[in-house]
């Protein structure tokens, strides 16, 4: 592909943030179908809760090895690679007899955005060098990641509601099909590195978050004391300080641990986490806001959040294309106050909430707030780090994300259920309250990090 053409740039990001959309949308897709799905296949609430978590679960394990396995061995093949498994796994989870089969098939899926959503990336860094352009491109692949979340909700309802849970994976299956059949096209071609992989290192580092996940997960319906909790964390500490001592004597480490002395990209990783906590928080449990307790039906609850989907790509690319003149922390720390913002309008939702009053105007502020610091953090992720790295930087970033997302989600989880002592809606949405307050106070503790991290550096 001339590199001259930019058309066949153009279409490369519409393939890769398609590929990208997959990803981020598959959680939200299946939430808005698991009263059918466990209707429909027997699932009790702890299965439909792993129906959910084996995605997340070993998305977030197989980040790292993904973006190192983009660097060496070519990022079109790693991506190629990544969407098939997704999209073969997603028919097996469309024919899906009985829940474990189910259960299997979203793991897979996980195991395929791993590979492909790192690649992805930095296919898109390749294609565009550090620049306006660049900023143009990320802002289009971002603002559709941000917003693919909140989108996936509204089309998880409606297919469920007008043909069944397995049409939503069927999407998936069209779309997935659609971005291989591109891939050749617009894609630059794979180049291989004469290195290993750092089997070892992607071993333990796998093993400690898949652990992490799952001790977390488990915690959210049991408690911090049930071993079934601490066993999982234990190990996982065991693992990551393992994979730590490696990775600095290892000769083709999966991470290099001095990335982590790029400000950028500190803060960029420290942005993800508390952005995907905050967000993806609200995001579980405004749905039992809108239907436990204002009687909202699914779709009607997709709805009322659809306006995020259209509002965080406005953000997203009217930040993109401001980011060359005021730089990446601005659209950080912006970003992150909106969405605390907004995170503290949830909280002030009364149980007789008005939707134009009090729901709507919480939706529009974080929304806003995620657009901005979506495409901030994106684009610090792969800020001074050099090219030939930028599959594991791109990695590491969408691994704090799914860290944000699984781990801090559950922790919010289990503090919600340990301040609910009775069944009593008011206590239940007590509950929730206390835990949009902790995510404000993850987000206010991040960017005080942020601030200290790229304070002095220049405009990018």
């Amino acid at each position: 592909m001339p590199k001259s053409d930019p058309e066949p740039k153009w279409l490369a990001v519409i393939v890769l943030a398609a590929a990208l959309a997959l990803d981020t949308s598959s959680v939200a897709v299946v939430n808005a179908a698991l009263p059918v799905i466990g209707q429909d296949l027997g699932i009790g609430s702890n299965g439909l809760q792993w129906t959910m978590t084996s995605y997340a679960v070993t998305f977030a394990g197989f980040l790292l090895f993904g973006g190192r396995a983009a660097d060496v061995l070519g990022r079109r093949r790693v991506f190629t690679f990544g969407v098939g498994l997704f999209t073969v796994a997603t028919i097996v989870a469309a024919i899906a007899p009985e829940a474990e089969v189910l259960m299997v098939a979203r793991a897979l899926q996980g195991v395929g955005a791993a590979l492909s959503g790192p690649a992805s990336l930095a296919l898109l860094t390749e294609l565009f060098p550090e620049g306006p352009r660049r900023n143009k491109a990320l802002a289009v692949y971002t603002s559709v990641g941000a917003s693919s979340f909140s989108a996936g909700v509204v089309i998880g309802g409606v297919l469920t509601d007008l043909f069944s849970w397995r049409a939503v994976f069927v999407f998936n299956v069209i779309i997935g099909i659609a971005v291989l059949g591109a891939i050749k096209s617009v894609l630059p071609a794979s180049r291989r590195k004469p290195e290993k992989l750092d089997i070892v290192g992607a071993t333990s580092v796998t093993g400690g978050l898949l652990l992490a996940v799952l001790g977390l997960s488990q915690a959210s319906h049991s408690s911090w004391t049930d071993p079934l909790t601490l066993g999982p964390l234990a190990l996982s500490v065991i693992l990551l300080v393992g994979f730590v001592f490696w990775e600095r004597r290892a000769a083709n480490p999966l991470l290099q641990l001095s990335i982590f002395r790029v400000p950028s990209v500190s803060a960029a990783t420290i942005a993800a986490v508390v952005f995907f906590t905050a967000v993806l928080g609200v995001l579980f449990f405004a749905p039992l806001y809108l239907q436990g307790l204002l009687g909202y039906t699914p779709l009607q609850s997709g709805l009322a959040i659809l306006p995020m989907g259209i509002t965080v790509v406005v953000s997203a690319n009217i930040a993109g294309r401001v980011m060359a003149k005021v730089g990446q922390r601005p659209l950080l720390i912006t970003g992150l106050l909106l969405i605390a913002g907004g995170v503290g309008l949830w909280a002030l939702t009364p149980l007789d909430g008005n939707y134009w009053l009090h729901v709507f105007p919480a939706v529009l502020v974080m929304s806003v707030g995620q657009g901005v610091a979506f495409a901030g953090l994106t684009a610090a992720s792969l800020t001074g780090v050099p090219q030939h790295e930028h599959g594991v930087a791109g990695g590491l970033n969408v691994t704090a994300q799914q860290l944000g997302g699984s781990v801090g989600v559950a922790a919010l989880v289990t503090l919600a259920a340990t301040v609910t002592t009775t069944g009593e809606p008011q206590d239940v949405l007590s509950g929730y309250h206390t835990a949009y307050l902790a995510s404000i106070g993850a987000i206010v503790v991040g960017i005080a990090f942020i601030i200290a991290l790229m304070r002095g550096t220049r405009r990018t």
